[in-house]
């Protein structure tokens, strides 16, 4: 890769060397950057020889399975929501993204979460000694448990790489963690529906949707990126970042799969001006200003000792970080500290506490401070109990227009059933005129008069 190589000469260079850090040479990098990022995103023309993403109908007896059932994880809901930006839809319902360490394939039938993991066997990049672990215990075949998926076949090894799982145990524990399985979703939808009958409503649509428990570097650093954006436009921040700052792993089709950078990388001092010029505009500052901060002032597990440390005491702690105000220290709080009460306030969830709720805090005010933050944290956090950060994530993914289609296809299958419904009761009532119109009929024919004075009963007599 030249722009990333380039990127590493630049920044290898003495600090006060202004030759290689100007701007001329940083707006070079940019292009170099961006011509082998689009090279990358266009070469289709070498897919046939290159790693392809995988896909349980046509894949290997590398897949394994794990047993869960949608009710408790729905990966469309759960990784497309807003609380990752590393995974992307490679497939048909097939989810391709960075955790852990690892490049990771995964998708689901009705009971059983399918995952797939790429390893590198040339040990490529700085992650050699995560993927060089050896295979793992004969996998499960998919073709003898499936229901509508085709034979699994064999695929080739290409390019040095191949298509495998590592120790099972180990990916199941990893997968476990990241989607916090020990914890009884169906369970919480019950409790949350007693309390809520919004939620409930709700609820019967958006099944499945649960917190994740990720990287805590990984989180705070991809959230700062979040400030007045929007959810493809940070995942668009999140993957450059990558790219540019984080070891690659693994090449899949036109796709270099990298991990995230570490804070040592993120805290360069030429970071800033790099970023710049991939267009993140006063985030670059606040990402290399933050990492420098936590390396400076605390450890590089500073942000791992969070998670023992009280609510109120880690989002204060986080909002002394440049780029940190109170909604993104909650974000990250919730979904990597195991925060399980912070109920992260932006405009959306505003709304959703005025319309639904009838919350009052913060009437005739146009922007959101942080007392009314704290206030409807508090509203949500009496509603919901223990969780409220779990039941907060569902009605924020209830409301996100990506997801609308879902709420219009059960408006449809109500109307089409009220519809049938009311065509059986049309028919059922015409029947039951005709019924009745038939035995008028008749009663009127066994009465009706054979003489002047006489009825077919007396005519019997």
């Amino acid at each position: 890769m030249v722009g990333f190589s380039r990127f590493l000469f630049l920044h290898a260079c003495p600090i006060g060397d202004a030759s290689a850090r100007n701007s001329r040479e940083m707006r070079k990098l940019k292009r170099e950057y961006s011509n082998n990022y689009q090279g990358l995103r266009d070469s289709k023309a070498r897919c046939s020889t290159m790693l392809q993403h995988a896909l349980l109908s046509v894949g290997s007896k590398a897949w394994r399975a794990l047993s869960c059932p949608k009710s408790e994880l729905r990966l469309d809901l759960t990784l497309g929501c807003g609380q990752t930006f590393r995974w992307r839809e490679t497939g048909d319902g097939h989810w391709t993204g960075v955790m852990r360490g690892r490049v990771w394939t995964l998708t689901q039938t009705e009971d059983t979460l399918w995952y797939y993991v790429y390893t590198n066997q040339d040990n490529h990049g700085s992650a050699g000694s995560v993927w060089n672990m050896g295979l793992g215990p004969e996998p499960v075949e998919p073709d003898k448990s499936l229901k509508g998926v085709g034979h699994v076949k064999q695929e080739p090894e290409e390019d040095g790489l191949k298509l495998t799982s590592a120790h099972n145990s180990v990916e199941e524990e990893l997968l476990t963690d990241y989607f916090q399985l020990n914890v009884q979703l169906g369970n919480l939808y019950k409790d949350w529906g007693h309390r809520d009958d919004h939620f409930r409503q709700i609820a019967s649509i958006f099944t499945g949707v649960r917190m994740l428990k990720q990287d805590p570097v990984e989180c705070l650093f991809s959230f700062i990126c979040s400030s007045n954006n929007h959810i493809s436009r940070i995942q668009g921040m999140v993957e450059r970042l990558c790219f540019t700052l984080g070891p690659r792993l693994v090449t899949i089709q036109d796709t270099h799969y990298h991990d995230f950078p570490t804070l040592q990388a993120l805290a360069d001092s030429g970071v800033e001006a790099c970023l710049r010029e991939l267009s993140f505009g006063y985030r670059a500052r606040f990402l290399q200003q933050s990492a420098r901060l936590i390396l400076d002032t605390h450890s590089p597990d500073w942000l791992q000792q969070l998670r023992s440390a009280p609510y109120e005491e880690a989002r204060d702690a986080l909002r002394t970080l440049p780029g940190v105000g109170l909604k993104v220290a909650d974000c990250v709080c919730l979904m990597c500290l195991d925060k399980l009460g912070a109920v992260p306030v932006d405009t959306h969830v505003w709304q959703i506490a005025k319309r639904d709720y009838g919350c009052s805090s913060g009437n005739g005010q146009k922007t959101l401070t942080d007392k009314v933050h704290r206030e409807i944290g508090d509203f949500f956090r009496q509603l919901w109990g223990p969780y409220a950060g779990w039941a907060h994530s569902v009605l924020f993914c209830a409301d996100l227009k990506k997801f609308q289609n879902l709420k219009e296809q059960v408006d449809v299958k109500k109307e089409w059933i009220k519809s049938e419904g009311d065509q059986e009761g049309k028919s059922s009532s015409k029947k039951k005129k005709n019924i009745t119109k038939v035995e008028s009929a008749k009663k009127m024919k066994l009465e009706k008069p054979r003489g002047r004075n006489r009825t077919v009963k007396e005519e019997g007599e």
